[in-house]
């Protein structure tokens, strides 16, 4: 049911699925797995900014298991090295020598530079998201290898809550999508009165976020969790509740267009892949974990991917975006921004430690892509050598970009 053209773009599913099955994802699957991209360091603990929240799920599966610090490669944990109070209060030529003296000393000087620039970069006027605070004593690094994204049981009210409350008060919504009204297995279902116009990048946003909700609901049914006892638990594939979620039929055509939304997301953010590649291109760039032949091999393969993702024939037009009335523009860019950065918040208001890791991840890696997509006059001015201060990713970021598109 899922075919053919899809809504704002030249593109259509079949050539996404054959790009994407047989080209991209085999090699994207090796990157994550390696060491760079598997540790992300998120803060669990944050409290839920928008309603008082101590409905923490209890099941063990909504647990998340941290790395102990030794498990972390040197190079990571060096990257994002806390500096004590005393450091911060000495003049800045002492402090540059700290710093550096925390970066292994057997890099080149354009690699120490660049690390330091990971660790000061502050982005928030750029940001789509709301970033964790990585030097929190709270921030703790997660093996997403060992952490997958699976059906924990966490479901019901709160749950609901945190998705209604995303699509109601975030979401520029188009005329004629249907809502759930309330929690519960069957989705009651209403018309939202229809809207005269929207816009194309306010349509764009609503699709975003529902490509999103998609992506997780995808890998809850084909991570379910069929059979749980003393002996064993067991996860696969559940089509039951695939079903409930895109059947056409039991959504009253909704599933179709939910999981087309997918291949929009997945469009977005493969154009961002794209467009970032001379930021990746420069040769002072490392992907730093400590393990030097490791790391020349995964920027290869990185950029591999990039070059790949840049040759895509039929790539979403950003160009419509915000091309009218610079004023309007500028206040319509400064609104989706924002729209966005709520929505990171709402993240930590997930009860269940594991969703709200993924959730974490997944806006941030959106949040990310969407920051790329409005520099790119900023990318195009990239010395091919030496700092790059008009864009600047973090390692955060990074990890984070790649590992949503990743899902």
């Amino acid at each position: 049911q899922v075919t053919g053209h899809l809504d704002d773009c030249t593109c259509d599913v079949e050539t996404i699925d054959a790009f994407n099955n047989y080209k991209l994802f085999p090699r994207l699957n090796e990157l994550l797995e390696s060491d760079y991209f598997r540790y992300y360091k998120v803060n669990l603990k944050k409290p839920c900014p928008f309603w008082d929240d101590s409905s923490h799920c209890g099941m063990r599966d909504c647990a998340v298991q941290p790395c102990p610090s030794d498990e972390v490669p040197d190079g990571i944990r060096s990257g994002s090295y806390k500096y004590s109070e005393e450091a911060s209060n000495l003049d800045e030529e002492c402090e540059e020598a700290k710093r550096l003296g925390a970066v292994d000393d057997s890099l080149s000087k354009e690699t120490r530079q660049a690390v330091l620039r990971w660790t000061r970069h502050d982005d928030s006027s750029d940001s789509f998201c709301e970033a964790d605070d990585i030097h929190s004593p709270d921030a703790e690094y997660v093996d997403l290898l060992l952490n997958p994204e699976r059906y924990t049981g966490y479901k019901g009210p709160d749950a609901w809550k945190i998705w209604n409350s995303i699509y109601e008060e975030n979401c520029f919504k188009p005329q004629d999508v249907k809502r759930p009204l309330a929690s519960g297995r069957g989705e009651s279902l209403i018309y939202l009165p229809k809207w005269v116009r929207v816009c194309v990048e306010k349509r764009a946003f609503y699709r975003l976020i529902s490509g999103l909700h998609a992506s997780i609901n995808i890998h809850l049914s084909a991570r379910y969790l069929l059979q749980d006892t003393w002996s064993e638990k067991k996860w696969g594939p559940n089509v039951t509740e695939f079903q409930q979620r895109f059947d056409e039929v039991l959504t009253r055509g909704e599933g179709p267009r939910r999981l087309k939304n997918l291949y929009f997301l997945y469009l977005i953010e493969l154009r961002a892949l794209s467009k970032v590649l001379p930021f990746f291109e420069r040769p002072g760039f490392q992907l730093y974990t400590g393990n030097e032949s490791q790391d020349a091999e995964m920027k290869h393969l990185l950029l591999e991917i990039l070059h790949l993702a840049k040759s895509f024939p039929l790539h979403f037009d950003e160009n419509s975006f915000f091309a009218g009335n610079k004023k309007e523009a500028a206040k319509l860019k400064e609104e989706f921004r924002l729209h966005f950065k709520n929505i990171s918040k709402i993240m930590d208001c997930v009860g269940c430690f594991k969703c709200r890791l993924w959730g974490k991840l997944q806006t941030q890696g959106l949040g990310t892509a969407l920051k790329i997509l409005f520099s790119e006059n900023l990318i195009e001015k990239i010395p091919e050598s030496g700092p790059s201060y008009g864009f600047q990713l973090t390692r955060q970021e990074i990890v984070a970009l790649f590992n949503a598109f990743g899902r």
